[in-house]
């Protein structure tokens, strides 16, 4: 079996490390380099061009040399708009509406260019290790949303890697920064990177790293600041020379080049100059552009982009319950990170000077080579709790957002919740599903629709539709309509802005990729008195979003009321007319109406689930893991068919009391 390779994939540059049996140890490149330019250049004759040899000759192939791509992975077109005027290289619409980047005639995905990056650094590494490098670990922003997760594994697929966890950029920052930790800490890392900001608020200790809020922006990052110092150098060029260089790529593209090291260089000094010869011509012959650019200047047109990470850190602290002052350690990640406006404001917010005992260009990497280990059975003991940084949920008839999963949820997890029909003898209802925090549908992630078909014809109210939300350990999602009458069922996988389904289980819904048709209508209800975040579904009466298309015989919009989750959200609000009085009560997600084999089964994982305890008291690592795979093998069985699936409903619950036992055993 190949070793599995830590990746920090990196919208700028990439690292790579693995784990060597006592530490995580990075890797350099061929050319001797710890940091691999995240660059693909497509040569004349065909050839591809990776790393430093691609950035090296962008000026020359500015149309035909790709960077950034990072910002464009899972995304939609329209999503873009701002990163395709900073790029010189041609951005376009593809079939679906996804961003693809076109050289010549040939049409290739972002993913597909991180895939020749991921491809090199294997390369390198198994030249670096002499022993082949199957699986791999890959980092990707904690704001990522799931179809950007799922195009980075797609990535790695098509380097030939198996990728074995995508986990968030902070929160492998803190795997390698507690490794030698002996007591709890609770600590904040801000990841401001090249085209990427996150936060996350972690408590970091012996053996648990557990991640309590995380927040970000996925259009935030060094990129943003070179463009600014591209346009006031474009200002500045026109105002002396009276030319226009837009439209010249290989101009811009030294242009970009010369940002980035002023930018650099400004981190070390007060001013720096910028030089670049025969950046254009006209009729007085050659121009060049020379111009002093200080500290100050750069500081004052970047300020509000500092802003705007720290508005992220009041956001993911209000999450997390916590103040500026119950923060122990400041950990800063990414290149952004080194320049001192950003040192300065991030230690006035926290009140405390941030650790510079960690590489931000490298302690990402490290992360995933820890998280490597403990993949490849090296480290033992060492548990890792994560979060799914954006709420997931369904249209409703009125656009807005119903909230199944909301964000900062433990995972992996599942939540159920219960639609029910408003429509006079509806018989196929459509489930949009979304990702994000507004309360608009519309400007969230649209993850995908599909159909769910030969619902009983029954009056509007009646029929039942338990719709589940599932996130894996990747932070990917799987999304499962049933109805409850028919037993008829369909489940999605959501995967790059296309559903992906699976066979209908009873042979009677209808999965649907398309996500150009405008969706039809439907209800859903939110609970009066929420509670604390758990499986249990409640049935309430007024009101919230979901969405569900109409296929009744009068071609009516169609509704389909929900009966949320008791982890609803407190302020969520009320949306159309209420269907009557709420016809049910909070439970615990266990139905009474399951066969005796699911019965045996939670009894069977509530006794696996007191020796994993017991293990854990008794510290007996070995006796431990072996009891944890079995559980997570009962949870994982199918062979007992859709009783034993809704079993999996009680998983974050099972997950929920190991996470107490090892606290608590921590506190003895």
């Amino acid at each position: 079996m190949g070793k599995i390779l830590g990746i920090d994939l990196g919208t700028t540059n990439s690292v790579m490390a693995v784990w060597d049996g006592r530490e995580p140890r990075l890797i350099a490149s061929e050319q001797g380099t710890r940091l691999t330019p995240s660059v693909v250049a497509f040569g004349a004759n065909g050839d591809v061009f990776v790393g430093e040899v691609a950035r090296r000759q962008a000026v020359a192939n500015a149309r035909c040399t790709i960077f950034s791509a990072k910002r464009f992975v899972g995304q939609q077109f329209d999503a873009v708009a701002a990163d395709r005027e900073s790029v010189p290289y041609n951005v376009v619409a593809g079939d679906r509406g996804q961003a693809l980047i076109e050289v010549g005639s040939t049409r290739y995905s972002p993913e597909e260019i991180s895939a020749h990056v991921l491809r090199e650094l294997k390369r390198s590494a198994e030249a670096f290790l002499g022993e082949p490098v199957d699986g791999a670990v890959i980092t990707v922003p904690a704001y990522f949303n799931d179809a950007q997760r799922t195009a980075t594994k797609e990535a790695g697929r098509l380097a030939g890697l198996d990728v074995r966890r995508i986990i968030n950029e902070p929160t492998a920052a803190a795997l390698a920064y507690g490794l030698d930790k002996d007591r709890e800490k609770l600590v904040a890392v801000y990841d401001f990177g090249g085209g990427t900001f996150d936060v996350s608020i972690l408590s970091v200790g012996e053996d648990v790293i557990e991640v309590i809020s995380t927040h970000g922006d996925t259009h935030l990052g060094g990129d943003d600041i070179d463009a600014r110092i591209v346009s006031w150098l474009l200002e500045n060029f026109q105002a002396e020379k009276g030319i226009h260089v837009n439209g010249d790529a290989a101009a811009h593209q030294r242009l970009r080049e010369a940002a980035q090291a002023a930018k650099i260089d400004l981190s070390s000094r007060t001013s720096t100059d910028i030089n670049l010869p025969f950046l254009a011509s006209d009729e007085r012959g050659p121009q060049h552009l020379q111009i002093s650019m200080t500290r100050a200047r750069l500081e004052e047109m970047m300020s509000d982009l500092v802003d705007r990470t720290l508005a992220s850190c009041v956001q993911a602290l209000s999450d997390a319950g916590r103040q500026t002052t119950d923060i122990d350690e400041v950990v800063l990640v990414g290149g952004s990170s080194r320049i001192p406006l950003v040192q300065r404001r991030v230690s006035a917010f926290f009140r405390k000077e941030p650790r510079r005992t960690v590489n931000p260009d490298e302690v990402v990497a490290l992360g995933a080579a820890v998280q490597a280990g403990v993949l490849s059975g090296e480290i033992k003991g060492l548990v890792l709790l994560d979060v799914t940084s954006l709420s997931l949920g369904v249209e409703t008839h009125d656009g807005h957002t119903a909230v199944v999963i909301p964000r900062n949820t433990t995972i992996p997890t599942e939540s159920m919740r219960t639609f029910t029909t408003a429509a006079d003898g509806q018989t196929s209802v459509e489930v949009h599903v979304v990702q994000g925090e507004s309360e608009t549908a519309r400007t969230n992630d649209s993850l995908g629709r599909f159909d769910l078909d030969g619902i009983k014809a029954q009056a509007a109210g009646v029929p039942q539709i338990d719709v589940t939300f599932a996130i894996d350990l990747n932070g990917m999602v799987k999304v499962s309509a049933r109805d409850r009458a028919t037993g008829r069922s369909q489940t999605v996988s959501v995967s790059a802005r296309t559903a992906v389904a699976s066979e209908p289980k009873l042979g009677g819904a209808k999965a649907r990729a398309e996500m150009g048709d405008p969706p039809a209508h439907f209800t859903a209800q939110t609970p009066a008195q929420p509670e604390a975040p758990s499986h249990a579904s409640s049935h309430a009466s007024s009101h919230a979003p979901a969405h569900a298309a109409s296929h009744a015989p009068s071609h009516a919009p169609a509704h389909a009321a929900s009966q949320a989750p008791s982890h609803a959200p407190a302020h969520a609000p009320a949306h159309g007319t209420a269907h009557g009085t709420a016809h049910g009560t909070a439970h615990d997600g266990r139905d009474s109406s399951l066969p005796s084999a699911a019965d045996a089964t939670l009894q069977e994982a509530e006794r696996l689930l007191g020796q994993v305890r017991d293990s854990i008291a008794a510290t007996d690592k070995a006796d431990l893991e072996r009891n944890a795979q079995a559980l997570r093998a009962l949870m994982g069985n199918d062979s007992q068919g859709e009783e034993i699936e809704r079993m999996r409903l009680s998983l974050r619950q099972v997950t929920t009391r190991i996470k107490e036992a090892v606290l608590a055993r921590r506190a003895r």
